[in-house]
């Protein structure tokens, strides 16, 4: 793939301005009719750029005047500067760790519903199937107790979600034990790894490493990522192997488009031109990283069923993000081109890489005697019977679970409509303590307060409603691809639960499209700061306006930190931080 870009860099950088005669220079300048009507309402017309440069936008070269001013010298300052693109988002990465790691086994007990997965995950580990517990939460204080009692029962139980999310969470238990800081040690690797993720990912989206290093330092001061790295659930498992899949696409897109370029013919002067027959009939070869792509939905579809829309969202971007650049290559008929040449492809890359993806991770229920409607297709006969009787079978059970969850209408305090989940209208309370004065920390004469809120963080995520109103104009009006794409993982994350709005569902499911407002933020962000022609005064104002908001966010994540990481304050401290009533 490098030596294919830099192939194509080479074309492109030796060409020549070629002459153009005045009636074609008029007639690719003048506005089409239905252009100049929507210029009115902000829409502009694409830059005229180079064939290669539409297709395979280069990074920018490394800049060592940063390095330069700190007093290294020019040999140092430019291999700083080149290292910085991995150097970057890893100490972005270590500042998010440490305190997502921070007494991580506290409080010392079962925060919320990893009374199911914890257990569950246990389960796995020692039978290769979830087995059964003690109804409720009889067996968390055993399970807490000196000496530990683990009351596990080798009958199949009934569970709502897949595996992979607990056999992750499994692999910490695997390491430092059944107790709080073994089932949320994974959970704490993967939040930490989704910044460095999203760091490069918003590198590679934007092309700059400085806004790449933003993105992943909001996600890294955003309180519901912060809490959900800290506790065990599914929900940031998912939202890690979509993050991954999400950075394999754009990786997929350059290369595919590099290749593309690449087979384009050039004119006697080197000026690479669009062509018909390439555009239509060029082939982009092998495609590893949409193999990738389709096993981390696969595994993110595995660890939740939300995880299965995000694989119909980025087969549709992937279909679309073809057709462009079929197009931009010359194509005549771009989405009969993309038919017959990627559409196979991409969804069989996709779509059955991920499903068997999803039936590899049952493979410790196939191989299981005992597990939950493991042998109900054993025996039977009708329509289906040439299928086996083990895929059947879950087939069976896959439908039982189905039923459950979306007949799941029980009652919760802490339950929300999704109409309020970006404006943080209920975060969810996974654990409330008062001790005593005199007690656990609480050093005043008051009663104190100890609590985990799964809220986010305030001033991020109402930036971030901003921020997403600004990327609908980008990607409506100004054909902005980086746009599109981060407006589908948000739409993926966040509209399928709209159908659900009569179930019991909790705001912390959110988190999954973190990652996506953090990219939107950025991305205002960095409009704030200039294009790269303006005039330093407004990218001075830009900067600072920018870095302002930076801080106050920044600011708000740790004024928030007391309630997020289980932390003994004056409940009157406690209560200043409930902004809104509802959070109560």
């Amino acid at each position: 793939m490098i030596s294919t870009i830099q192939k194509a860099q080479h074309v492109t950088h030796e060409r020549a301005s070629a002459p153009v005669d005045e009636p074609r220079k008029a007639a690719v300048s003048r506005p089409l009719a239905w252009e100049q009507r929507l210029r009115r309402f902000g829409y502009a017309q694409r830059p005229r750029t180079s064939v290669y440069e539409r297709l395979v936008v280069p990074f920018p070269e490394p800049d060592p005047r940063f390095w330069r001013l700190l007093g290294f010298p020019p040999t140092i300052a430019w291999r700083l500067a080149r290292w910085s693109g991995w150097g970057g988002p890893l100490l972005v990465t270590l500042l998010a760790g440490l305190p997502r790691f921070w007494r991580l086994g506290s409080p010392r007990a079962v925060v919320f519903d990893e009374t199911y997965y914890a257990k569950d995950s246990w389960s796995l580990l020692r039978l290769g199937y979830e087995g059964t517990w003690p109804s409720g939460k009889i067996s968390d204080p055993q399970i807490l107790a000196h000496p530990q009692m683990i009351p596990l029962s080798d009958t199949g139980g009934f569970v709502a979600h897949p595996p992979t999310g607990k056999w992750v969470i499994a692999l910490g238990e695997w390491g430092f034990g059944l107790n709080p800081f073994g089932w949320r040690f994974m959970t704490a690797v993967l939040g930490t790894l989704s910044v460095l993720m999203l760091c490069r990912t918003g590198r590679r989206l934007f092309r700059s490493t400085p806004l790449g290093c933003l993105a992943g330092t909001l996600m890294a001061l955003d309180g519901l990522h912060y809490v959900m790295s800290r506790t065990a659930l599914l929900d940031l498992v998912v939202m890690f192997f979509v993050l991954a899949a999400f950075g394999c696409l754009l990786i997929d897109r350059d290369s595919a488009r590099a290749r593309l370029a690449a087979a384009l013919p050039a004119d006697d002067d080197g000026r690479i031109r669009p062509d018909g027959t390439t555009g239509d009939h060029a082939g982009t070869g092998a495609r590893p990283w949409r193999l990738a792509a389709g096993l981390f939905l696969g595994l993110a579809a595995s660890t939740k069923w939300n995880g299965l829309y995000f694989l119909a969202f980025f087969v549709i971007l992937t279909v679309l993000w073809d057709v462009g650049a079929r197009r931009v290559a010359g194509a005549s008929r771009p989405y009969r081109a993309v038919l017959r040449k990627d559409l196979g492809r991409s969804v069989l890359s996709l779509v059955p890489v991920a499903v068997g993806t999803y039936l590899l991770t049952w493979t410790g229920w196939f191989l299981s005697d005992d597990g939950y409607g493991r042998h109900w297709a054993d025996g039977r006969g009708g329509t289906w019977s040439w299928i086996p009787a083990p895929l059947r079978s879950l087939w069976h059970y896959e439908h039982a679970v189905y039923q459950f969850n979306v007949g799941l209408h029980t009652p919760h305090k802490y339950q929300s409509n999704p109409w309020s989940w970006l404006v943080l209208g209920r975060p969810v309370l996974f654990a409330y303590d008062s001790p005593e004065p005199g007690t656990e920390g609480c050093h005043t004469t008051a009663a104190c307060s100890r609590t985990i809120l799964a809220l986010g963080t305030p001033l991020l995520w109402w930036s971030a409603c901003c921020a997403l109103v600004y990327l609908l104009y980008r990607w409506a009006l100004r054909r902005d691809w980086r746009s599109g794409a981060v407006l589908c993982a948000v739409g993926a994350g966040y509209l399928p639960w709209f159908l659900y709005q009569d179930r019991t569902i909790f705001s912390f499911y959110a988190v999954v499209f973190v990652p996506y407002l953090s990219l939107a933020v950025t991305m205002m962000l960095g409009a704030l700061m200039g294009p790269p022609g303006a005039t330093d005064k407004r990218r001075v104002r830009g900067a600072v306006t920018a870095g302002v908001l930076v801080l106050l966010i920044a600011w708000n994540f740790i004024y928030f930190f007391p309630i997020y990481s289980d932390q003994t304050i004056p409940y009157a401290d406690w209560h200043a931080r409930m902004w809104l009533d509802s959070w109560i």
